[in-house]
């Protein structure tokens, strides 16, 4: 049985009918994203939930040990990936799941949210679920092991719509990464949100709204 990750939680209000699971990027913890808490305004009460990754050794990094989803190899960050840290971050993602759904919140009423690493994790464990979840907000990121998810994601998971959102200027994800993945998943027979800005690697205001408008449109059609 897989551990759970360390993280952190906070609610916006009492029995909570959501919960938001938010990984971080490349480096950062799980207090990195803690203001969404405040910025997103939700008609209903939120768990959220901030993973710390583990720390391991990073190769592009001179291998410095650091929170990493996975390893990255080369500047070319889509080439020899590595694929057993990329698995055991989604089976740490899923135990995390399973938490909020022995709580009593349905799969349906979970999303999973993230920033590049973070994101590449939200979106390679979402298509492998057996059951559709509430979305995916897969920001700055890109579609991991992208040859493998013809094989691996589920029926089911083609229900859960997707959130995909890149600055223009990204130079650590380019944004024509970003955009290959999106016609990947839609290929695939996924619903994808896709939002462009002005920006590099990072995340702006006018994504936040964007983010808010998203999420309160799903939490419409799930009630």
């Amino acid at each position: 049985m897989t551990a759970i990750l360390s993280h952190i939680v906070l609610e916006s209000g009492k029995q909570p009918q959501y919960s938001i699971i938010w990984l971080h990027g490349l480096g950062a913890d799980g207090q990195d994203f803690v203001p969404m808490v405040d910025e997103l305004k939700l008609p209903v009460a939120v768990r959220y939930l901030f993973p710390h990754a583990p720390k391991r050794p990073v190769t592009i990094n001179g291998g410095f040990v650091m929170r990493a989803w996975y390893d990255i190899a080369s500047d070319k960050i889509d080439a020899q990936q590595d694929s057993a840290g990329i698995r055991a971050s989604q089976a740490d993602v899923e135990a995390l799941i399973a938490q909020e759904v022995s709580r009593g919140i349905l799969p349906q009423h979970i999303f999973l949210a993230g920033f590049s690493q973070g994101g590449a994790i939200a979106l390679h464990t979402a298509l492998r679920q057996t059951v559709p979840l509430a979305g995916v907000l897969a920001l700055s990121t890109y579609l991991p092991l992208p040859e493998s998810t013809q094989a691996e994601a589920t029926t089911l998971s083609r229900q859960t719509p997707i959130f995909m959102a890149h600055g223009r200027d990204d130079t650590i994800v380019p944004c024509s990464l970003g955009a290959a993945s999106r016609a990947c998943l839609l290929e695939q027979g996924y619903t994808v949100a896709w939002h462009e800005y002005a920006m590099q690697h990072s995340v702006n205001e006018r994504e936040l709204r964007d983010i808010e408008a998203w999420i309160k449109n799903r939490m419409e059609k799930q009630d």
